[in-house]
């Protein structure tokens, strides 16, 4: 992908949204770094070598969308996380937050945003979802329902937009060194049910000894992001990270372009009238 015209991130106030906005900015795309709060990316202009600009954009509240004309990279980045409980004493009132945000959210901008990026093509919709989603990580059921709602949610896109010149892409990050990685660390939520405990602890120790050694920066994972997004001839999906990286290969012995080429890809192949109106 040749780089020209704008991308806008959301979810950029902190984090991985945060540094993929700045790596954006400095291999030359004019950025919109959204976010609910704009005072949050106060210093972020002044951060690139590039052109920046800051504007609020909630992803619940769809009169706060607004696209540039020349749009052509959409970073679905934005997301909520909550405690992490059995999903017998779940909140269900936790799970419609994190599904507001993560996945309805995400739908809501991208369905708005389409029109442009067609406009524009080749351009690309970037989802940012969760290395979690390939394992059975306990007490993460609501986050990972709600990331891996946003991952089938790109597969259905992706052969939707193929025709218009619009490439999705997935980036499924394992440890970044995150707010929200940080604050998910130490004892669980889980742990204060005495039937959960056991395995609780079993999970944080195996996350201390496998996950959190491995933890990458935001700005070393945005870079491999952007990679990601350049790259036309690749993959929909993408790690960041070598956790993230190391699961996706295990994933991959059930390989998912393969599915793609036999199910999507064959859709894609037919002839009809919406492929040949474009």
């Amino acid at each position: 992908m040749d780089i020209h015209g704008s991308a806008l991130v959301t979810g950029a106030s902190r984090g991985i949204g945060r540094a993929i906005a700045l790596a954006l900015a400095d291999r030359g795309f004019d950025t919109v770094a959204t976010m609910r709060d704009p005072d949050a990316g106060a210093t972020l202009a002044a951060e690139t070598r590039g052109r920046l600009q800051v504007r609020r954009l909630d992803v619940t509240d769809p009169s706060t969308f607004d696209f540039p004309s020349d749009l052509r990279v959409l970073v679905n980045n934005a997301g909520v996380d909550t405690d992490y409980l059995p999903v017998e004493h779940a909140n269900i009132e936790d799970w419609r937050r994190m599904f507001e945000t993560n996945v309805f959210g995400v739908v809501a901008l991208t369905s708005s945003a389409i029109p442009t990026l067609r406009a524009n093509q080749p351009s690309v919709v970037c989802t940012v979802t969760s290395s979690s989603i390939i394992a059975s990580v306990p007490f993460f059921s609501a986050y990972r329902a709600s990331k891996a709602a946003a991952s089938a949610f790109g597969d259905s896109l992706r052969v939707e937009v193929a025709s218009f010149g619009i490439r999705v892409v997935e980036i499924l990050p394992g440890p970044i060194d995150t707010d929200m990685f940080r604050l998910s660390t130490g004892e669980q939520g889980a742990a204060r049910f005495a039937d959960y405990r056991p395995l609780a602890d079993v999970a944080t120790a195996l996350r201390r000894e496998h996950a959190d050694p491995r933890v990458v920066d935001p700005a070393q994972a945005a870079s491999t992001i952007v990679d990601a997004i350049l790259d036309s001839a690749g993959p929909m999906r993408y790690g960041c990270d070598p956790v993230s990286l190391e699961l996706l290969d295990l994933w991959r012995q059930c390989d998912d372009e393969t599915v793609f080429a036999m199910t999507g890809q064959s859709l894609l192949d037919q002839p009809g009238e919406s492929a040949a109106a474009h």
